[in-house]
């Protein structure tokens, strides 16, 4: 047998098994999915959700829709707790408010690239060092919540107070907006959207960013951009994700100032 012959066999012998392997992998991973699907949503864990000010609202199909979502979330996602034993609330409240995002998309799994949900009790200092032109600087900055690659950081002091009463802020809605908004490869408030939704949504998006940047440079004349804040204008990631939780903190205010 030729060397090309024999070479092209190989090659197209380790092909076939990683085929096969991926195969079997996507087998494993839709039997599991079918499993959880088939688990009862117990009674004590929907007592969290109706302590929200969202679980209620939705129709009993949406109920029974986000709470196969719930489960979903919570048995293919990894919870670590830092300094805290992470319990049932925790992991209801956060994966309900992670899941109300995508409630209407179609998808068998919510974030297929997120793995990992880590937990602080309290607001997190971190430490990180800048360089420009050969000079080092060290910074400290307080975080309330954070996304990042494959991991959300939750701050549950401040995410358990906002998601059971309705001021403006939700942090798990915040950080998991990076979660959508990066789908598409990039973190630029522009989620995935189909052609027809992308020039329009563009064009209202960017003309708002830039209204409320100019805004916040003059510090004056707020009018219906108080409602938004100065955050917003850090940039068009944080832009939308303050905008996503104006949406269903203050629905009503936010169609009324800015449709």
């Amino acid at each position: 047998m030729e060397y090309s012959t024999a070479l092209a066999l190989l090659i197209g012998g380790f092909g076939l098994t990683a085929l096969a392997v991926y195969f079997l992998l996507n087998l494993i991973k839709q039997e599991k999915i079918q499993k959880i699907k088939m688990l009862p949503f117990e009674n004590k864990n929907r007592q969290y959700l109706l302590k929200t000010p969202h679980y209620k609202n939705l129709s009993d199909e949406d109920k029974q829709k986000i709470e196969r979502s719930i489960l979903l979330f919570i048995h293919t996602k990894e919870f670590i707790g830092v300094d805290l034993d992470v319990n049932n609330e925790m992991k209801i409240i956060i994966s309900f408010y992670a899941c109300l995002l995508l409630l209407h998309i179609k998808t068998d799994n919510c974030y297929d690239a997120l793995k990992t949900i880590i937990i602080y009790s309290h607001p997190v200092i971190l430490k990180s060092i800048q360089s420009s032109g050969g000079i080092y600087t060290k910074e400290e900055f307080l975080i309330q919540g954070q996304s990042a690659n494959d991991t959300v950081v939750i701050i549950w002091d401040e995410a358990k107070s906002e998601a059971y009463h309705l001021i403006k802020n939700n942090v798990i809605i915040h950080e998991f907006v990076y979660e959508i908004d990066f789908m598409d490869g990039e973190i630029d408030g522009v989620p995935p959207l189909c052609k027809s939704k992308y020039q329009e949504w563009i064009h209202i998006f960017k003309k708002e960013y830039v209204n409320l940047s100019k805004i916040v440079l003059k510090h004056k004349y707020w009018g219906k951009y108080k409602l938004i804040g100065e955050y917003a204008a850090s940039n068009e990631g944080e832009f939308f994700a303050v905008l996503s939780e104006r949406f269903f903190e203050s629905p009503h205010h936010l169609k009324k100032r800015i449709p």
